[in-house]
C-alpha cells in the first residue's frame, strides 16, 4: 500500500530547502509534473511494475488509492512530503487547486503496456 515519506527539510534565513536524496525505494527513470488541471482528474489506473512518488511542489490535491484489500485517501498540500505509489495502487488525483503543480518520479519508463486501467471490485 502507497506510504508517505516526510523528506528532509532546511530552512534559515535565505529560504528553505527540500531535499530528495537515497530515499525513494527505486532508481529514477522518468520525471513528470502535472499542472492546469484544477477541475480535473488524473490517474484511473494502476502498474504492473513502476513505482511512482508523488510530491505536490505547489498547491494542493487528493489522491485516492486502492490496492485491492485497502482504501485510502491522501491530501497532498505540502512540499516536504512525498506519497509513495506501489505498482499494484489503483489510483486517482483529483482536487487540484488552481495553482497546484504535482511531481511524479517512476522507477520504470514510460510503456503503454504497463498500465491496468481496471479497478479492484
Amino acid at each position: 500500500m502507497s506510504e508517505i515519506l516526510k523528506l528532509p527539510t532546511h530552512t534559515d534565513n535565505r529560504g528553505t530547502l527540500t531535499v530528495l536524496e537515497k530515499l525513494l525505494p527505486f532508481g529514477i527513470k522518468r520525471v513528470y509534473y502535472i499542472y492546469n488541471c484544477s477541475d480535473s482528474k488524473r490517474g484511473g489506473h494502476r502498474h504492473k511494475k513502476t513505482i511512482q512518488a508523488l510530491i505536490c511542489v505547489k498547491g494542493s490535491c487528493v489522491i485516492d488509492c486502492n490496492n485491492g484489500v485497502e482504501k485510502k485517501s491522501v491530501n497532498l498540500d505540502k512540499p516536504d512530503i512525498a506519497l509513495i505509489l506501489m505498482p499494484e495502487d489503483y489510483h486517482t488525483m483529483h482536487s487540484f487547486s488552481k495553482d497546484a503543480v504535482l511531481l511524479v518520479i517512476a522507477s520504470e519508463y514510460y510503456d503503454k503496456d504497463d498500465y491496468i486501467d481496471k479497478d479492484y471490485t
